[in-house]
């Protein structure tokens, strides 16, 4: 071998190598964007032709927790239960699966038994901090079927 042609060898392992490094790495472990904290701010019930609106920033904290495989969900009044009118405590969670724009909730747990062993299959968009889902929520032993409209931001 030529002195000439290992140096040429040496700079084009050295350039493949300096490209390499440069070049962006993917986490193919990266966690999907819907994974976080969420917080609800508002609802929408489309039910037999009737809508009603509820903001979840007023009077009551509703947050939902989801990871790489499950989700959960809590609501309570900010009254600590204390006024008969407004005391509420709902929870409940389980299995998901999300794809593309597709996410469906397995429910596992709810403290609405009726709720339990149902899918709930919801549409979201992800535009930076908020998350905004919408589906049909259909439980015939409870005589509900509606379209479920949320808006979430991401809790820090």
């Amino acid at each position: 071998m030529t002195t000439l042609y290992f140096k040429k060898v040496m700079i084009s392992i050295f350039v493949a190598a300096l490209l390499l490094a440069c070049t962006k790495q993917t986490d193919t472990n990266e966690a999907p964007a819907i994974v976080g904290t969420w917080k609800l701010l508002s609802g929408t019930l489309v039910e037999k032709g009737d809508t009603t609106v509820t903001d979840y920033t007023q009077g009551v904290s509703f947050i939902k927790i989801i990871n790489d495989t499950h989700f959960a969900f809590i609501q309570h009044d900010l009254k600590g239960g204390k006024d008969s009118t407004t005391a509420v405590f709902t929870a409940g969670g389980g299995t998901y699966t999300l794809k593309e724009n597709t996410y469906t909730e397995n429910l596992e747990y709810c403290n609405a038994r009726e709720w339990e062993g149902h899918h709930f299959s919801f549409t979201i968009e992800i535009k930076n901090d908020t998350l905004v889902q919408k589906g049909i929520e259909k439980v015939e032993s409870a005589n509900i079927e509606r379209l479920n409209i949320e808006k979430y931001v991401r809790m820090k």
